[in-house]
């Protein structure tokens, strides 16, 4: 709406993790670096840990982008399956053929599985989010995965996310065995006013401004305390004070737009307050800066004179409000790459009898593209239940009709934790760039389900 009023290509402060807009201050940058050569070059487990909207998510995604290529990723996105649930969730992204005594047979197999890809001189990852939700038991479960070794090297590294209650539930008794397993503690801290300014001008700057600093002195102040530092506020609080300046016709946010912006967010105080920052991460950052420089890594983030991130990475869905003047609709975000592999006639669906098709139909034809699709393309998950659950579906595929591209929605059957699932994934890319940049292109309903990226190999 106010895009043209400000000179911007694209909305500066969506809540959706857009990693081109990540922002390498308050110590997010050191972080990220600091994050990867742990993961490449340790063999505990790591956890991250930040207050909700601190930016958790956002990070996540860097990772995922900037970890080298002989590293294999698994993101468990679901904090609460079961511990068996997670051994078949990681199983079947690693591809592996599920054993028919499951229970007893997988956990071999998968070591298996991972000494085999450790023998190919690769890595395996597993990135949990929301892990300060997961039941006891799969807490325990995530332990026991972390003693999976070869004669002289882990096989699987954890990086754990989650909110300022997992340390709480790691400090209980009963899991001091897994606390004592986690080698590095990273904390996203909430942002510094002096960071808020910075934060804000980076912001419209990535976004196409090439104007004056918009925010004044005063406004800054107020975003600062009502956001409490941390970015969804900050984003949100942002938005609604470039809206109220259009409305108003000027060009400046100043204390009438912060107090118009303030009074229609609502936010309440955190409960505990925010956290000060710490010295002793700050400190943990700067010994990890000379490790890697000891070690003559090559860091994985380049920035410019002004410490803005010079090269995109992938995004994905929190909880974001619709964008009506988002310049791109899903369908054309979905718009394949030419493949060599054309897939046979059952490998696309028409518009026009795609509505007619039943869930088992529309299964049958996307078992074509599934068996034919090179492993290296990729697709985004928009749902995975429980076959039981074929009306609900039915039902998202009627939904959502109208906002996707009937050609690219694909839904197929497979087998996890015992039980058979059925998953409705969308689009055809060449990349995992292309995808991610269709995730964030997609309706906000959709992006309110945490839809991710995956590859055809992972899904076979």
């Amino acid at each position: 709406m106010y895009l043209d009023h400000f000179g911007l290509r694209e909305a500066p402060f969506r809540i959706t993790p857009h990693t081109e807009f990540f922002f390498a201050g308050g110590n997010r940058g050191s972080t990220l670096d600091a994050l990867i050569y742990a993961i490449t070059h340790d063999e505990g487990i790591v956890k991250v840990s930040g207050e909700v909207g601190s930016g958790k998510t956002m990070l996540c995604r860097m990772v995922l982008e900037r970890l080298p290529e002989n590293v294999e990723t698994v993101y468990l996105a679901n904090p609460s399956l079961s511990r068996d649930e997670i051994l078949f969730a990681i199983a079947e992204e690693l591809g592996m053929p599920l054993p028919e005594d499951r229970t007893r047979l997988l956990l071999r197999s998968l070591q298996e599985r991972l000494i085999e890809i450790y023998g190919a001189g690769k890595q395996v990852v597993v990135l949990i989010d929301e892990a300060h939700a997961m039941p006891s038991e799969s807490l325990e479960e995530i332990r026991l995965l972390s003693n999976l070794e070869s004669n002289r090297h882990k096989l699987l590294q954890i990086v754990l996310f989650g909110q300022p209650e997992l340390d709480a539930r790691l400090a209980q008794n009963d899991m001091r065995q897994l606390k004592e397993r986690i080698t590095h503690n990273f904390a996203l801290e909430p942002l510094k006013r002096t960071d808020i300014a910075s934060y804000l001008m980076f912001r419209m700057r990535a976004a196409g401004y090439h104007g004056p600093d918009l925010f004044t002195p005063q406004a800054i102040q107020m975003i600062s305390k009502a956001s409490e530092g941390l970015t969804r506020r900050i984003n949100i609080l942002a938005d609604k004070a470039l809206l109220a300046a259009f409305s108003q016709g000027t060009h400046q946010i100043d204390q009438k737009e912060a107090k118009a912006a303030i009074r229609d967010a609502q936010f309440k105080p955190m409960a505990d307050g925010t956290a000060k920052p710490r010295t002793w991460i700050i400190a943990a950052l700067l010994l990890m800066a000379v490790a890697i420089g000891a070690a003559g890594a090559t860091l994985l983030l380049s920035h410019n004179g002004q410490g803005t991130p010079t090269s995109p990475a992938p995004p994905t869905a929190a909880n974001p409000a619709p964008l009506p003047d988002t310049p791109t609709s899903p369908a054309q975000a979905a718009s394949p790459a030419p493949d060599p592999v054309v897939p046979g006639p059952a490998g696309k669906v028409s518009a026009q009898t795609s509505a007619s098709l039943s869930v088992e139909e529309r299964i049958a034809a996307s078992a074509d593209w599934i068996a034919t699709s090179r492993g290296n393309r990729y697709f985004i998950q928009l749902l995975n239940v429980e076959s039981a659950a074929i009306n609900e579906v039915d039902n998202f595929l009627t939904e959502h009709a109208a906002s996707l591209d009937a050609q690219q929605l694909r839904v197929y059957r497979s087998s996890l934790s015992g039980k058979e699932r059925i998953g409705v994934i969308y689009g055809d890319f060449a990349s995992r760039e292309q995808a991610n940049a269709a995730v964030n292109a997609l309706p906000s309903e959709l992006r309110d389900g945490r839809p991710h990226v995956r590859s055809v190999s992972k899904l076979r």
